[in-house]
């Protein structure tokens, strides 16, 4: 029986208070997610009964949710996106680049998450792959896979984009393989303030277009004049682009991108307790070193409640993309031609039994195998086993 604390008792517990609370305030779509999280893996989902071949335990098993909000459902979803990914990685060091918008616009992006994302992602790619390109730092073209996160670790809005990089690429003219310095990849100061002017500029162009919207204490910044006041200071300021040490291997990228790629604003995990008004969770202050950089927090249920929501994603957004040798359109040909020029064979893909996505996991009692002997539809509970026979209490001679 489960006993750990999950996001959906808190959601569960506070969830229609808060709703009460803000009603015509939440957008249909986070009411989707609180939804979402409250019922994965309840009757309210539907689900199926297993049975052991062997010694006839049974057990229910209920539908997730699927919605990339709900911290239940990722772990599932990276280990598949995982298995697909691990046939990419090429035998080369990988960095892991992070790029960071500073607060005053971080506050823009809030109330504008679909301009302002997708400007992050196209800003920040074009950032490597111009600086990349430039014969005076790599002059080649690189593959770059980069993830959204829109959180800080306690829950408060801080988007930035994570990106996982080979060291090297393909030379300009695709006939050779030009590797990157065992620990360097490209300056983070030039990546810095490439980024900074590509992504203000095209900023700007979004506001004379008409297509930012502000609301409630930023509707000034509606104004041209104001807007541009309130960007003034970032313009001089330094733009944050963080290059870690290089990954130990291609299982270090895989571990990596396990934690990272399906990652939701707090994992289950991280909770402590809840008494129905007060939230519990472990968070990293960055500001501090060592072990003191863990830290513990206590939120109001509500509170805690509004920046989990925060987080929600505009519908459709790709918050996993690829650009360069891993853009989509020519992956396959451009990993093929560095394998060549790298001198290596592609990795050997994995046989899977063909029913792997579908089988259920081994009996608790013996391992034995598990099947599924009835599925319920939404809302409705399964039929139990059968009972055995009450005894009568009369023996026979």
């Amino acid at each position: 029986m489960r006993t750990s604390l999950e996001v959906a008792d808190i959601f569960r517990s506070a969830g229609p208070a808060y709703r009460s609370a803000r009603a015509g305030h939440l957008s249909l779509h986070q009411l989707k997610i609180m939804s979402a999280v409250e019922y994965c893996r309840t009757s309210a989902m539907g689900g199926h009964v297993e049975a052991c071949t062997d010694c006839g335990h049974w057990r229910i098993a209920y539908n997730s949710c699927r919605n990339r909000h709900c911290p239940k459902c990722q772990s599932a979803a990276a280990r598949t996106w995982l298995a697909e990914r691990e046939a990419d990685l090429l035998p080369v060091g990988y960095f892991h680049v992070v790029f960071t918008l500073p607060a005053e616009v971080a506050s823009i992006a809030l109330q504008n998450k679909r301009e302002l994302y997708d400007l992050l992602f196209r800003a920040a790619s074009q950032t490597m792959q111009t600086i990349a390109a430039d014969p005076k730092h790599l002059g080649a073209r690189i593959g770059i896979t980069a993830v959204l996160h829109s959180w800080g670790s306690a829950l408060t809005h801080h988007p930035h984009i994570h990106m996982i990089v080979p060291g090297g690429g393909l030379s300009l003219d695709g006939e050779r393989w030009i590797s990157a310095r065992p620990a360097f990849l490209l300056p983070v100061r030039v990546l810095g303030a490439l980024f900074r002017r590509l992504f203000l500029t095209r900023l700007l162009d979004l506001h004379q277009a008409g297509k930012l919207g502000f609301f409630g204490g930023m509707a000034h910044l509606a104004d041209r004049r104001a807007f541009l006041r309130h960007l003034s200071p970032v313009r001089k300021k330094r733009w944050v682009v963080y290059a870690k040490p290089p990954f130990a291997g291609p299982e270090a990228v895989l571990a990596y991108l396990s934690r990272y790629i399906h990652r939701v604003a707090i994992s289950n995990s991280r909770l402590l307790a809840f008494d129905g008004d007060k939230v519990v969770f472990r968070y990293k202050d960055y500001r501090r070193n060592g072990t003191d950089r863990q830290q513990v927090m206590t939120l109001a249920a509500e509170e805690f409640i509004r920046r989990f929501l925060l987080h929600d994603l505009p519908r459709g957004f790709h918050r996993i993309r690829h650009y360069g040798l891993l853009a989509s359109g020519a992956r396959r040909e451009n990993l093929e031609r560095a394998r060549r020029l790298l001198g290596t064979e592609p990795p050997a893909a994995e046989e899977m039994p063909p029913d792997a996505s579908g089988s259920c996991p081994p009996c608790p009692c013996c391992g034995g195998n598990m099947v599924i002997i009835e599925t319920f539809e939404r809302r409705y509970h399964p039929r139990g086993p059968p009972s055995p026979p009450a005894p009568t209490g009369r023996t026979t001679s």
